[in-house]
């Protein structure tokens, strides 16, 4: 299976070839089926460019169920144990995307909505302006040890808590491919947005699979940020645009891709091993940062604190009178001459056995 490249045909076909358990990550953009009868205008006349494509047309919900069954039956199949799926829709299709999703067998992690910064205006007046779409992001199954770079998406939030609601403006401007003037696709997704799901759910080097290609979005942010992919797209027309733009994109390097790790995946490192390596000694004082309280470390590893005896984390919350307390960034000691927590003590831990590793 070739990979980095965009395959010209039917997604129903394509993906039959596509080996079973393949792929890392499938973003999915497909027709929304939006039943257009009729051209839109504006108050001053002109036409709106709207979604009329031939291939987002059904004949009824029945065929675009059929129709969605399938492809996301061979997604399924060809994702990871461990992977998992993205698929974005408006109010016309999500909710029988989403039926047909857990009757599948995919697991729902997060419906995430997407806040359009600038959306278009209802001009008619007769409706809520449609400021927003859905994101679906499911694993293969509940079981699935599916990616999520947590630690990554609270840093690009200005180290607060990812919502599952992302403010994010639609593609316009120099973004926005065009076709002799014209919008080339007409619904070409911001690379930001790819960027938030490629960032949180891929690592460096996995396969993203994008069954509806189009103007080529999926594919550059891949290319970015180190990552593998594969294209399909019926629409000629759009391919050739698609490919110069991926052409012209320059993956970022290591160091700029690596991402803040989160403390769950690092070696495990007890308290106890501080002393073991010399970094702490029994009866040494440890205090908190602003040195209100104080503990003697014992021999076992275990802390004293006047009536108070435990491990650094139950001897940290009983002092506050708290239920809980992560003791490693509350305990701190003197090391190379500077107040510092003990976490820092536990990374020069890490750091020595990586050394010995190597």
């Amino acid at each position: 299976m070739e990979v980095n490249k965009i395959i010209h045909g039917d997604c129903l076909k394509v993906l039959k070839t596509f080996q079973d358990e393949s792929i890392d990550l499938v973003f999915a953009d497909p027709p929304y089926n939006l039943q257009l009868n009729k051209e839109l205008y504006r108050p001053n006349s002109s036409r709106v460019s709207a979604v009329n494509d031939d291939w987002d047309k059904f004949t009824s919900f029945e065929k675009y169920d059929e129709f969605t069954e399938k492809w996301l039956f061979h997604c399924k199949r060809v994702l990871k144990p461990n992977g998992s799926l993205w698929v974005i829709g408006s109010y016309h299709n999500i909710f029988r995307v989403g039926k047909i999703i857990q009757d599948l067998g995919f697991w729902i992690l997060n419906d995430v909505i997407w806040r359009k910064t600038n959306p278009m205006p209802n001009f008619k007046g007769t409706r809520f302006t449609n400021a927003h779409e859905t994101l679906i992001w499911a694993s293969k199954n509940q079981k699935s040890k599916f990616t999520f770079n947590y630690d990554s998406m609270k840093s690009l939030n200005e180290d607060i808590q990812m919502r599952s609601d992302w403010c994010i403006p639609i593609c316009s401007g120099n973004e926005r491919l065009k076709d002799n003037g014209m919008k080339l696709h007409s619904t070409q997704k911001p690379e930001s947005l790819l960027a938030r799901i490629i960032l949180s759910s891929t690592n460096q080097g996995d396969l993203i699979l994008d069954p509806f290609l189009g103007s080529g979005t999926t594919a550059c942010v891949a290319k970015k940020y180190n990552r593998s992919w594969i294209g399909i797209e019926r629409e000629e027309k759009y391919i050739q645009h698609a490919r110069n733009r991926i052409d012209r994109i320059l993956p970022l390097s290591s160091e700029i891709l690596e991402t803040v790790k989160s403390k769950k995946n690092e070696p495990r490192v007890p308290f106890g091993n501080l002393l073991e390596r010399g970094l702490l000694s029994p009866g040494e004082l440890l205090f908190d940062g602003r040195q209100r309280w104080f503990a003697k470390v014992r021999a076992d590893g275990s802390l004293i604190s006047n009536n108070s005896k435990g491990s650094i984390h139950s001897v940290g919350a009983e002092v506050q009178g708290l239920t809980s307390c992560n003791g490693w960034t509350f305990w701190h000691t003197k090391y190379n001459g500077n107040i510092v927590s003990i976490d820092t003590l536990r990374n020069v831990v890490r750091n020595q056995n990586l050394e010995l590793a190597i």
